[in-house]
């Protein structure tokens, strides 16, 4: 590559691939959530599919940067994609907070009978619309239905987050000061506890549905609670496979003081989805 060039990648066959494979694993999850586990095969297949284009994917971006490849104009259009890449997250879960913020302050008031309206009020004399709304109007109520307290698993896991973005940050700065040990000793901590906040996440989902009664069928909260949740915890897992291949490549000898930005995506990542998981936090479990 000589001075002042703009490396341009061959045509690449991962971006098709990766978008088959989503398609794959959504039918299988829309085959779950409809018929129960008959879809599941086809959902492992296209997850499958998915780890391993990320995989490969991943491979040749590293390939081409520890090549040499990528000059001061191709570390300027990653940190543009990645922002905007970012900036779409950050729409993605506007809509769905806006839906929750929607139901929470118009729907619900509107239902109840508030001013003029108040159709669920004629349709259901006996009918209070208080969030969490888990039941529709006219169902059979299946025994008190409970929500979560904000203050034991939420609080643990928001602690965790919040931990593993100083960890995460700590890293970053001993791998810009070139402290590769520092840097490879708090990143691996950050994965352990990004392993931690999925283990847990996994242990609520299993109380939701066995101890509270909130599923996907329990009304708009459990439509909402595991739409925004469940989300978000498919976006750490994400961010923890993306960092556990920064650490292997950490360990491996790659970047550098200057040369970084690998990391510096992935991190800017993990705080995104730290940030997200606050404003779940506040506005699920607490408000």
């Amino acid at each position: 590559m000589s001075g002042g060039s703009y490396y341009v990648p061959a045509s690449s066959k991962w971006p098709a691939l990766g978008s088959l494979a989503l398609g794959i694993m959504m039918v299988g999850t829309g085959m779950v959530l409809v018929h129960g586990n008959s879809g599941a095969p086809i959902m492992v297949i296209g997850l499958v599919g998915i780890l391993a284009v990320m995989a490969l994917w991943f491979r040749d971006v590293i390939h081409e940067s520890r090549k040499g490849l990528y000059d001061d104009q191709m570390d300027r259009s990653f940190r543009w994609g990645m922002g905007w890449f970012i900036f779409s997250e950050v729409m993605f879960f506007a809509a769905f907070f806006g839906a929750l913020f929607y139901i929470r302050t118009f729907a619900l008031p509107w239902l109840d009978g508030e001013g003029a309206k108040g159709v669920a009020a004629l349709l259901w004399p006996d009918f209070t619309a208080s969030w969490p709304l888990l039941e529709p109007p006219d169902a059979a109520i299946q025994g008190p239905h409970q929500t979560f307290s904000p203050w034991h698993l939420p609080l643990v896991n928001t602690l965790i987050l919040v931990g593993s973005s100083i960890t995460l940050t700590v890293a970053h700065e001993g791998l810009k000061e070139g402290r590769r040990t520092t840097a490879r000793h708090w990143l691996t901590l950050t994965v352990l506890l990004g392993l931690c906040f999925i283990a847990i996440q996994g242990i609520e989902y299993r109380e939701a549905y066995v101890h509270y009664g909130i599923t996907l069928q329990a009304g708009i909260y459990g439509a909402t609670f595991f739409l925004l949740t469940g989300f978000h915890g498919a976006h750490v897992i994400v961010g923890t496979l993306i960092l556990i291949a920064i650490l292997a490549r950490v360990w491996k000898g790659h970047f550098s003081a200057d040369d970084h930005f690998g990391f510096e995506a992935a991190a800017w990542y993990w705080h995104f989805v730290d940030v997200v998981w606050i404003g779940l936090f506040t506005f699920v479990y607490v408000f």
